[in-house]
């Protein structure tokens, strides 16, 4: 599998971005009138939508776990919906994380469903409609913002205060998704992760409209323990790089890095490889939680890599702990007016 992101989108825009100026014009003619115009379907219970405004990861994932945790304080049932991204599963499935590898629903499924009900569909509406069924009485989608197929009553993009939107040019050019005035326009809230400045320009904008502002950290859980170790890091996520920044920052000592492509299942010889390099040298291995649920149940060495390496958690903080219910208030409040406002009938 290839990279969702080449590098060339997160750097200034050099010649390759403005030589695909327009197919990008294109695209973003097409993905903006989508939105726009995209017939979407609703459903009974409220629907955040957690998304972001370019391709990779920001972020999305534990943003969305964090609402979740939210929710079931209060008493509610939430359930996810995500597309199974990586997946070989083109039904409407409800993810057993006991059961399902990660070949078949996705990796970050896998991570949903250890919190709460999930449901992979590629059709979102009919996945909403079987998370329903199935007693879920608040959706969480993990991204689908750019899709227009299912009404949403809140929609937080998220944003990586280090990244921003990259080179800030519309695919293939860069890893914008959509026009940003359409995408700005059909959100309800930012969520800036980190303490970087390379989304401030765009907080701004977004303030500007009337948009609510949220920040947030991601942080490490138990890895105290991993200070002054000598480690190996290795990952298949959307920034490898942001991932061996927080292995630096527990404290430990890394030596050696292996990074691949976002999803990316590793090969019997690339499994040999770090376990074989991380043994000669007595290198403790870290790793993701999304690597380490594709390890499971596959062929060769996997699973030793996998009882191997050390998983560092992480959850994202929001700096107002009333960030969540915020948001979830917001949601519940929108549903009610779009249920008031639903013709007789309907």
């Amino acid at each position: 599998m290839v990279s969702e992101a080449p590098p060339f989108w997160w750097t200034k825009p050099d010649w390759r971005a403005y030589a695909l100026w327009p197919v990008s014009r294109l695209y973003g003619l097409i993905a903006g009138r989508r939105m726009r115009k995209g017939r979407r379907a609703e459903v009974a219970v409220p629907v955040i939508c957690v998304g972001n405004f370019t391709v990779g990861g920001a972020g999305k994932t534990p943003t969305a776990i964090a609402l979740a945790r939210a929710a079931k304080a209060r008493g509610l049932k939430p359930g996810f919906l995500s597309r199974g991204y990586g997946g070989s599963l083109d039904v409407t499935t409800v993810v057993d994380p006991h059961h399902h590898r990660a070949r078949a629903v996705g990796d970050e499924p896998l991570l949903l469903a250890r919190e709460a009900l999930t449901v992979i569909s590629r059709r979102r509406v009919k996945g909403a409609r079987r998370l329903v069924e199935e007693g879920a009485d608040l959706i969480i989608m993990d991204d689908g913002f750019q899709s227009a197929q299912l009404t949403f009553d809140y929609a937080l993009l998220v944003i990586d205060s280090r990244r921003g939107i990259g080179n800030g040019h519309l695919v293939p050019g860069g890893p914008v998704r959509a026009p940003l005035a359409e995408q700005m326009r059909q959100a309800n809230a930012l969520l800036a992760i980190g303490n970087g400045n390379a989304a401030d320009a765009l907080i701004r904008q977004a303030a500007r409209a009337g948009k609510a502002i949220h920040s947030a950290t991601l942080v490490t859980v138990g890895a105290e323990d991993l200070a002054d170790k000598v480690v190996m890091a290795w990952s298949g996520i959307a920034d490898n790089e942001k991932f061996f920044r927080t292995v630096t920052e527990t404290g430990a000592h890394l030596y050696v890095t292996r990074g691949f492509p976002d999803h990316h299942h590793l090969s019997e010889d690339e499994v040999a490889e770090i376990l074989d390099h991380a043994e000669g040298l007595n290198y403790q291995l870290v790793t993701t939680a999304k690597d380490s649920v594709r390890l499971a149940g596959e062929h060769g060495r996997a699973e030793e890599l996998k009882e191997k390496s050390r998983v560092i958690e992480v959850e994202i903080r929001f700096d107002d702990p009333r960030g969540p219910d915020a948001i979830i208030d917001a949601a519940i409040a929108s549903a009610r007016r779009r249920k008031l406002q639903r013709p007789v009938g309907k």
